[in-house]
């Protein structure tokens, strides 16, 4: 039976951000499904997100969850309500119970991870889009992307994250080793006390699905059977 890769956008919510993981994937045999969220929509919370994504799954199984970014939010919820057989948490959020989207940033320390971690590559604190991005993207991937209108509403950051525990599905980290807005060693911080797990490393950086997505299919590829 084959095993449907569920991508989980982080913010912006759209699906060309996996098109070249969808295409390796697909190379290798592999089912992969990118979810759109609505991210247009003021009304919609982390309910509706985790809706989506529970819709655009249907039937298929088993699934494996994989969610960038803001995505770590929203997969977790998914699930409790879908029979996943994995859920990998890409350069993601990791919430704990209560806290908002929008408490995370500081409870977390990102914003000083961050600047620190830029310090050390001689770069300036703050970062445009760009250079925080798409700095390992290939120019004309970039271009396909950034061609487009960026939109995420602000509403899935104020709800308290609802669950009272880690859903019970097997759990990786995987984190790209040149990440600017998540730090490698913020994510091994994060996951080791928040999950209890280690991060299992990639090429790139925040959007590693962009920029390498062979590596990335690899790593994935690598967990099938895993528990």
């Amino acid at each position: 039976m084959t095993t449907t890769f569920v991508l989980v956008p982080g913010a912006g919510g759209d699906t060309l951000f996996w098109y070249r993981l969808v295409a390796e994937l697909d190379d290798r045999g592999h089912a992969a499904l990118p979810v759109e969220l609505p991210v247009r929509d003021d009304s919609a919370g982390l309910d509706a997100y985790a809706d989506a994504v529970v819709a655009a799954i249907g039937n298929r199984s088993p699934v494996v969850l994989v969610a960038q970014s803001m995505g770590g939010l929203t997969a977790p919820l998914v699930a409790e309500r879908v029979p996943a057989q994995l859920l990998v948490l890409l350069n993601a959020m990791i919430p704990r119970p209560g806290e908002t989207g929008g408490e995370w940033w500081t409870a977390t320390g990102q914003g000083e991870a961050a600047a620190a971690y830029r310090r050390t590559l001689g770069l300036p604190a703050e970062l445009d889009d760009d250079a925080t991005y798409f700095h390992d993207v290939p120019a004309d991937v970039a271009a396909v992307y950034m061609d487009q209108e960026f939109a995420q509403s602000g509403r899935p950051f104020e709800d308290p994250w609802p669950l009272d525990r880690w859903p019970d599905v097997a759990t990786r980290v995987v984190a790209g080793r040149e990440d600017r807005l998540f730090p490698l060693e913020f994510q091994r911080k994060l996951a080791a006390e928040r999950l209890g797990l280690d991060v299992d490393e990639v090429p790139g950086g925040h959007c590693a699905a962009l920029s390498h997505p062979v590596e990335l299919a690899d790593r994935l590829e690598s967990y099938l059977g895993s528990r």
